[in-house]
């Protein structure tokens, strides 16, 4: 199964913290993929950093196209209120939606996300 890295666990894994060492795996295996929504999340810092050669890398990770249906992002969040699971932002139920939809593990920092997976066929890495 591919894995989609959310930008908590890239951020980590560039600060170099411990937890995340599993990236370093998924890359040599080949079990990444990505989406514009992280990506448009992780670049713009890089690149203020001068970091293009980690861009340039960040791009070529296998990128699945997002196919956002609002319908669905509706009810993940009124799944969520229901739940008690709150503050959760738009981008992040687009990731659950993403990750589901293309039957993706979800590889996140965030508690947000194991919350959610109570209530949603989130797989979780």
């Amino acid at each position: 199964m591919s894995v989609l890295v959310d930008t908590s666990v890239w951020v980590a894994w560039l600060r170099g913290q411990r937890g995340v060492d599993a990236v370093d795996a998924l890359i040599d295996d080949a079990l990444l993929v990505t989406n514009d929504l992280i990506l448009a999340e992780l670049i713009p810092a890089l690149l203020v950093k001068r970091r293009r050669e980690l861009v340039d890398l960040f791009q070529e990770i296998p990128r699945l196209p997002l196919e956002i249906e609002w319908n669905d992002i509706i009810r993940l969040q009124v799944t969520c209120l229901r739940h008690g699971i709150n503050q959760v932002g738009i981008p992040d139920l687009i990731l659950v939606q993403h990750a589901v939809q293309n039957n993706l593990s979800l590889f996140t920092l965030d508690r947000h996300f194991r919350l959610i997976g109570r209530h949603v066929p989130l797989d979780l890495y």
